[in-house]
């Protein structure tokens, strides 16, 4: 049978010299499938990150005619299940992964449409940027989808949505299907052709539960693996981030930096990340600002919310506006600036490398 293993002996000076034993020491590796370390090394434990991920942007007036176009030709069913299109960074093979963790993609659903029911280990949310009319029925409890609103749904809960409008709609989905492939963890199960209930209400089960600030109820004083809450509104974010820098300018430290207003979405069951895997924020640049630049350990996807900036990702830059979304690879540095001000929504896989005690930032000094 023939080998999958290939050890080449080279005069590299870090390597041994290259004699008839050797190739013969090499081909009995080979033969009995192992692969000696000090050809390896370089490749499996360099100084720094690298990933097979590149800096990417890709432009929502480009995506959204493309999902409009899925909409009058794919259906939704039983097969593809959403008539969903995930983002394939250039860098990974032709994957259908944005980094080699995160998963994202663009979800249409046209007016009076049903997406089936189904779960999955993958833990998931839905971020809105434009649009609404949908909503996603998670364990039964109807949700509204509304622009702006972040909804997260831990794995293993049975979801599907609906189209109670004359109108499509589209939105972003992210998971961590990408992590979960690679761990070899994944389990999925159909549900109901239809969702459960038709139900439109204004506010969810869960957000009449959970979604008062700074109030929890004592009937559920057990944290969560994942946040109960199943809607994060607009109105809440905006307001958090507009107080900030409102703070800001009456001399309070309010901020992450000047001009830069930020919050993340927490688990108001334990205060720490909505979802086991995926950490989520949502960041503001006051006019004429920019970020000092920054590289983190795991990478990132971010989509504009409203604005337009400049953005550079390792030796990438882009003019980027309202849909837009780019990916930032594993320790590559960032830089964020704009004129008229910028509102973007971030998910990254810190809470996996957090975890793994293998997370770590480095931040530009500034005078």
């Amino acid at each position: 049978m023939a080998t999958p293993v290939t050890i080449t002996a080279t005069d590299a000076p870090d390597q041994p010299t290259r004699t008839p034993e050797l190739e013969a020491l090499y081909r009995g590796f080979e033969a009995e499938l192992l692969i000696p370390l000090w050809t390896e090394i370089g490749d499996l434990m360099p100084p720094r990150p690298r990933s097979k991920a590149l800096p990417h942007l890709w432009r929502w007036r480009n995506l959204l005619p493309m999902a409009e176009q899925a909409g009058a030709l794919v259906p939704v069913g039983r097969g593809g299940e959403r008539r969903a299109i995930a983002l394939a960074n250039p860098g990974l093979g032709g994957r259908p992964f944005a980094t080699p963790t995160l998963w994202t993609a663009i979800q249409y659903l046209n007016p009076r449409e049903d997406a089936p029911v189904h779960r999955h280990t993958q833990n998931a949310f839905r971020f809105v940027v434009e649009g609404e009319g949908v909503w996603t029925v998670v364990n039964g409890d109807p949700v509204a989808m509304r622009r702006g609103d972040f909804l997260p749904q831990a794995g293993w809960h049975w979801h599907g949505h609906h189209n109670i409008s004359d109108r499509p709609m589209a939105w972003i989905d992210g998971l961590d299907i990408p992590f979960q492939y690679f761990a070899e963890s994944t389990f999925f199960e159909f549900g109901p052709d239809e969702v459960e209930s038709r139900e439109a209400p204004e506010h969810s089960r869960s957000e009449r539960l959970w979604g008062h600030p700074g109030l929890r109820p004592l009937s559920h004083l057990e944290p969560t693996p994942a946040t109960p809450l199943l809607a994060y509104r607009w109105e809440h974010t905006d307001r958090a981030l507009t107080d900030q820098l409102a703070l800001e300018a009456d001399g309070y430290r309010a901020t992450v930096e000047p001009g830069h207003a930020a919050v993340r979405y927490t688990n108001p069951t334990t205060g720490g990340d909505v979802l086991p895997t995926l950490r989520t924020e949502f960041h503001r640049l006051a006019p004429d600002t920019a970020t000092a630049t920054a590289r983190e350990a795991g990478s990132s996807v971010y989509q504009v919310f409203d604005g337009v900036g400049e953005v550079t990702v390792g030796t990438q830059t882009w003019t980027v506006e309202r849909g837009d979304l780019f990916v930032v690879p594993s320790w590559e540095p960032l830089t964020v600036a704009t004129d008229g001000g910028l509102d973007l929504f971030r998910f990254s896989d810190s809470p996996v490398l957090e975890r793994l005690h293998l997370h770590r930032t480095e931040k530009e000094t500034r005078p």
